[in-house]
């Protein structure tokens, strides 16, 4: 059903694109390379006892996964995009039963001596999903319900990657908003947003008193002031309480959700603790190795803080310091104008597009690649907490590369209908 002769309905795939996806791997497989390279004890490329070998084997699969998708009728992500969530949906319900637990996390299903990661997988498939869904039209009663399901599904996977204790992997939902934003969310939810944003960090920085006395000010100022506020009493009274539950749940998301070096970084970035030998070493490591490529950079395998290990999980989460270290401001401007232009391509070829479909999508995936290297990069240089996120194509690691590679490419493959 979705097999066809493409070059009879082919407009031609988005070459720009293609193009960024090799570059981002080759930038990618360099930086893994030269956090990790030691002359004392290389003996190859393909060596797979190091990231730099392995990752040549993550790229190679990858470019496999690139073609295979290509490849595939364009019809059948938009058929199947309800079945290939549920399907990881379900995948991620069983890596809570048999999951590995890495850095704290239960995220990972081993097969051998390799693990996969179905969380990231999971990005993809929602919003696909969500694309499905807008795309049906919900029309007069059913208009009202239509954002409260769309955040059902993203609640869903969300909740199930935070029982893996995987806080980092569960933010990035958070970038659906600008699709939502796209089509014409209210503007009061994201006041309201902003508004829950604020209440939460206020509890955290002070305690859960000092917010649910903010909330019952806010009440009583809004309930003297307005005309109707007295007519919608039980409405406001039922809000109200809302909102003091909600900072509850702050807490108790905060004691039981979180892992103690977490809130030890939300700590240090509130302002409320400080270990520059401790939680913040890491922190300071990525300032100190970033800082010190200067204009210009240290130059290839000249970086001095990513050789000797100064800065952690340099392959993986702060594969940014390792270029700015050798490459400088300029080479790290390059980065994010790259990252930009990424994500700038991507939205405006789905505006183009004549099928909802393509552009629900396409919105999709440009806020997850959005919210991924502004909050990798603004981690490493302290902007927002350490969460733990790859940045894409860039991190070492096989699971993300993939999933950013079939979230690429499925676009690629839609926007040549």
């Amino acid at each position: 059903m979705f097999i066809e002769n493409r070059q009879k309905i082919s407009k031609g795939f988005d070459i720009q694109l293609i193009i960024l996806f090799l570059v981002f791997v080759v930038i990618g497989w360099f930086s893994i390379f030269s956090s990790a390279y030691d002359p004392t004890t290389f003996s190859g490329i393909f060596n797979m006892d190091v990231p730099y070998g392995r990752q040549l084997v993550w790229i190679g699969t990858s470019i496999l996964i690139a073609i295979v998708t290509l490849f595939i009728d364009n019809r059948f992500f938009q058929h199947y995009a309800y079945h290939i969530y549920l399907f990881f949906l379900l995948l991620l319900i069983l890596v809570l039963f048999i999951g590995t637990e890495i850095s704290g996390a239960k995220a990972w299903i081993k097969i051998g001596s390799f693990s996969i990661q179905p969380s990231e997988f999971m990005k993809m498939a929602t919003a696909l999903s969500l694309a499905k869904f807008l795309n049906e039209g919900k029309t007069g009663s059913e208009k009202r319900n239509t954002w409260l399901l769309c955040f059902v599904i993203i609640l869903l996977p969300v909740l199930i990657i935070l029982l893996q204790k995987d806080t980092g992997s569960a933010l990035v939902y958070a970038s659906f908003i600008i699709l939502f934003y796209r089509e014409g969310m209210s503007a009061q939810f994201f006041i309201w947003g902003a508004f829950i944003a604020l209440i939460a960090i206020l509890t955290l920085y002070f305690n859960e008193l000092y917010a649910v006395a903010l909330l019952i000010f806010i009440f009583l100022i809004y309930f003297f002031v307005s005309k109707n506020a007295k007519k919608n009493l039980v409405r406001n009274l039922i809000l109200l309480g809302a909102g003091i539950a909600f900072v509850f749940l702050v807490n108790v998301a905060y004691e039981n959700i979180f892992q103690p070096h977490q809130k030890q970084r939300i700590d240090s970035l509130l302002g409320k603790t400080s270990d520059p030998k401790g939680v913040d070493f890491n922190l300071n490591q990525s300032k100190i190795a970033i800082g010190s490529g200067g204009f210009a950079g240290k130059g290839f395998l000249k970086g001095t803080q990513t050789k000797f290990n100064f800065v952690p999980e340099q392959s993986t989460d702060f594969i940014f310091c390792s270029i700015g270290e050798e490459w400088g401001f300029l080479g790290s401007l390059l980065i994010v104008s790259l990252y930009a232009y990424l994500v700038f391509r991507i939205i405006w070829l789905a505006e183009k597009h004549r099928n909802h479909f393509v552009r629900y999508y396409g919105y999709g995936i440009a806020g997850i690649f959005f919210f991924h290297f502004l909050i990798n990069i603004g981690m490493t240089i302290g902007l927002v907490p350490i969460i733990g996120i790859p940045l894409p194509f860039i991190s070492y690691g096989g699971s993300s590369l993939w999933a950013f590679t079939a979230m690429l490419f499925v676009f690629i493959n839609l926007n040549d209908s």
